[in-house]
């Protein structure tokens, strides 16, 4: 399921590269560029859920970026369902079970997929 998040997310940004993202209700909101940032941002602050972490490396490209992240995501949920993640952290706290994990990764991705597809200004033939 994450994989298929994935995909659709990365030829979501695909279609919309080089696109006019339309501007929130004030004015606002990320460009495409933004919004890649800020889902790897997230990607890899989600890790820490599953005692994982991912130091990102700002002079990668972002298809790199969200290739080695998305492995760390991976190695992290294999190691989780095999039992090699302990249910509390350091200072008690709970980690993330595998499946919230999943869950909460796929909702942001596609969130963000969706909104780029209502975002994407679409021009006339004429234009």
């Amino acid at each position: 399921m994450l994989k298929a998040c994935w995909r659709f997310f990365d030829a979501t940004t695909k279609s919309a590269s080089g696109k006019e993202l339309r501007k929130g209700p004030r004015g606002g909101g990320r460009e495409l560029d933004g919004i890649i940032q800020h889902v790897l941002g997230s990607d890899a602050g989600y890790l820490s859920g599953l005692a994982s972490k991912v130091k990102m490396d700002e002079s990668a490209k972002p298809s790199e970026e969200l290739k080695r992240i998305r492995k760390s995501i991976l190695d992290a949920l294999t190691a989780a369902a095999r039992g090699e993640v302990a249910e509390r952290g350091p200072r008690g706290g709970i980690r993330w079970k595998p499946r919230y994990f999943v869950r909460r990764v796929a909702w942001h991705v596609l969130d963000h997929a969706w909104e780029i597809e209502d975002r994407v200004v679409k021009r006339d033939k004429l234009d």
